[in-house]
């Protein structure tokens, strides 16, 4: 689904979320806005991603700062060095 926040499960990007940005019957193309830029999309295998019950609205897929944005409470850094 277009907006859908996924996990990777697979990959050197396994543990990080992506939105969906476009889909086809076999893959995904995901951005984040940060390393995989909406204009840049990553194709991945359906398959390889998590759904999450979140879907981010349209506008939050218009530009990479929007998406990072509405990625942010899924993709935390851990600042503790833990």
């Amino acid at each position: 689904m277009l907006g859908q926040v996924v996990l990777s499960k697979a990959g050197k990007d396994r543990g990080s979320f992506y939105a969906i940005v476009l889909e086809d019957e076999e893959f995904a193309f995901i951005a984040d806005g940060r390393l995989r830029k909406v204009e840049k999309p990553k194709r991945k295998r359906k398959k390889h991603l998590a759904p999450t019950k979140t879907v981010l609205e349209k506008d939050a897929l218009e530009t990479n700062g929007k998406l990072r944005e509405a990625l942010s409470g899924f993709n935390k850094i851990d600042e503790g060095g833990n």
